[in-house]
């Protein structure tokens, strides 16, 4: 299985169940991992035969930043089902990480896994 990913994108965003978090923007970090066949890419060395990371980051950057979800479950569940539909992914792995959600935790967060894994 190939495997596309993109970790560590930051962005800002209202995000939280509080009624302090819902006045502010937080910085989330997420990652994706995303099955894509790079075989065609890998032979022909052209991007219109690949997933593009850049238009993936964009889009997934646009929508997490234009949301105001209470539940991180909710934004990973959300951009899974965007990056199954718009890209038409088969598979996706979203890790959605609130840093500093709970006082003495360094990574808070969930990870989802959406589509059929293929072998």
């Amino acid at each position: 299985m190939d495997i596309i990913y993109l970790h560590g994108l930051k962005v800002e965003c209202v995000i939280g169940v509080w009624e302090w978090e819902r006045r502010i923007r937080q910085v989330i970090t997420i990652d994706l991992d995303m099955h894509f066949d790079i075989a065609a890419a890998a032979r022909s060395d052209a991007l219109e035969d690949t997933l593009s990371y850049r238009e993936v980051s964009k889009r997934v950057e646009a929508f997490a930043r234009a949301s105001q979800f209470t539940l991180v479950e909710t934004l990973a569940e959300q951009i899974a089902q965007l990056l199954v539909s718009e890209f038409h992914l088969k598979w996706c792995r979203v890790r959605v990480n609130k840093f500093g959600a709970v006082r003495g935790a360094g990574d808070v967060g969930v990870v989802i896994e959406r589509g059929e894994r293929p072998a």
